[in-house]
């Protein structure tokens, strides 16, 4: 009795006292109201009683003003005081147990917690943070909020792949049909662009006839059939995650790794995979601005990923300037048909063969980095990878022929080069400007209900360290309407020179197992 009246001071004083309910308030229920009232660190929170006004009695007894009293006859008010408790807990910097992670997620599918109590949390997480026990358990109940696709019934290891979004971001599209042709089951879903970060549907959605939005039997089928499927996410996966993340749009608390980690996490162990890779792009272009955070991030995913049981590894790659040398959908398909046939750019090839061998390691199909590559090289040689992409386009309804030949694609009515007014070296290309000047042309949405111009877009000339001289092409754009002035400056201006030698940096920074 001694350690809880101290206990029980210690909360009083630290003005966090332990909230007591009662149902039942005759004569005996009244009296333990009024006595437990007068314990420092206790304080009544509820009473319930078939008689309003004994209830009320029993709450102005035990020394509640009567204008703090709020009366009903709706269970909901019970809710409403104890979801209260577990902002409380939050705020105060405590672990959430599984129990009030599961009410709150239940709380916000079901729309019984209101939109305002929800942000008081979200922001209290966003300043103290999680677990990585409680981000799991949010990741699993958000999963679980919705239906979860079971894949079992497919032949082999599924795999799937996620980036954390970047400019001129087509991996998707090269690195599937790659190991695909070596024979891993891919079963990807994926998302559209917002901002100056594009999307792989609305790449997809540049080839004629593409679609991207199979039942899940066909899902499982094609997976089943070709070993490769991209979709868009189906309405009834993880609704716990679309509510959320629209309110943490609108009340800034995007900006926080728990929650982060567990809605893409949510997202991917809804989709049924056996095995993720994750590509967490940090620098100007992604939305980790540090490698620092980029791997907090990613450990934060990988954690969630191996407490419920699916074999999760992370890439640290760079995002300091667009990937590749294509920004813009219909051009950014044609670089990626080229990559499968092995004739793409450098640094988009390297990302894709070392995501490639880590996905088949996972896949159980390669032993070691070098065994992979092997297959992966042979497969881009053969021409298996880019019959795969072909296989892939046809089953969900694409016209192959602008696969075949990416000449029948969708073109801009307009070709303008940007050419260098100086020599030196390529210090810096700022990827996040020329991904917001090529959204601005029509090739990505400021607002979710923007149109998409499937033709328009940017192909980079340059790379960083590049030696450049005078009238050098830094940059096409492919565009349908006039260039006005500011455009071009700016588009001049996203690239820097120095008199210095600059080093390249390499595209995969890291590589996290654990």
């Amino acid at each position: 009795m001694f350690r809880m009246k101290n206990k029980l001071n210690n909360l009083y004083n630290a003005n966090k006292e332990v909230k007591f309910a009662l149902v039942g308030a005759g004569k005996m229920g009244k009296g333990l109201v009024n006595q437990l009232s007068r314990i420092k660190g206790l304080t009544s929170s509820v009473v319930i009683d078939e008689k309003p006004e004994k209830a009320m009695e029993a709450l102005i007894s035990s020394g509640v003003r009567k204008s703090d009293i709020t009366t009903s006859d709706n269970i909901k008010i019970i809710e409403d005081c104890e979801f209260l408790d577990i902002i409380e807990k939050k705020k105060n910097k405590l672990a959430l147990s599984d129990e009030e992670i599961q009410f709150w997620i239940d709380g916000v599918t079901n729309e019984t917690i209101p939109d305002y109590q929800t942000s008081a949390l979200l922001m209290a997480i966003v300043l103290n943070g999680m677990d990585d026990h409680e981000t799991a358990k949010l990741a699993e109940a958000m999963m679980k909020s919705g239906h979860v696709i079971d894949l079992s019934s497919i032949e082999g290891i599924k795999a799937d792949k996620h980036s954390t979004g970047g400019v001129g971001d087509k991996t998707s599209m090269a690195l599937g049909a790659m190991v695909a042709a070596c024979g891993l089951k891919v079963a990807k879903m994926s998302g559209r662009g917002l901002g100056h970060t594009g999307g792989t549907l609305d790449k997809l959605e540049s080839i004629r006839g593409f679609n991207c939005y199979l039942s899940e039997d066909q899902f499982k089928r094609q997976v089943g059939e070709i070993g490769l499927a991209i979709i868009g996410q189906t309405g009834d996966l993880v609704p716990a995650d679309k509510k959320l993340y629209a309110l943490r749009d609108v009340t800034a608390t995007v900006n926080s790794i728990p929650l982060i980690a567990s809605s893409i996490m949510s997202k991917k162990l809804a989709s049924g995979a056996d095995t993720i890779l994750l590509d967490v792009k940090y620098g100007e272009g992604a939305f980790m601005k540090t490698i620092e955070d980029a791997k907090a991030l990613a450990q934060a995913m990988i954690a969630i990923g191996k407490k419920l049981g699916r074999d999760t590894i992370a890439m640290i790659t760079d995002m300091d300037q667009p990937l590749g040398n294509t920004i813009g959908n219909a051009l950014e398909v044609q670089e990626a048909v080229e990559t499968v046939r092995g004739k793409g750019p450098e640094d988009f090839i390297e990302l894709c063969i070392r995501a490639g061998e880590i996905m088949l390691i996972q896949g159980q199909l390669a032993s070691t980095k070098e065994e992979a590559r092997r297959q992966i090289e042979e497969a881009i040689l053969s021409g298996r990878a880019f019959e795969k992409l072909v296989q892939m386009v046809q089953y969900q309804g694409g016209d192959v022929e602008q696969i075949k030949n990416t000449d029948l694609l969708p073109k801009a009515k307009f070709v303008t080069e940007i050419r260098s007014r100086e020599a030196g070296y390529i210090s810096r290309i700022h990827s996040m400007q020329l991904g917001i000047l090529a959204m601005k042309l029509g090739a990505g949405r400021a607002t979710k209900s923007d149109p998409i111009k499937y033709g328009v877009g940017l192909k980079i000339g340059v790379k960083k360290g590049d030696r450049v001289k005078r009238g050098d092409v830094l940059c096409r754009v492919y565009h349908d309407e006039d260039l006005d002035k500011d455009w071009l400056e700016e588009m001049y201006n996203s690239f820097q020179y120095s008199d210095q030698v600059q080093d390249p940096t390499p595209i995969v920074e890291a590589i996290l197992w654990e």
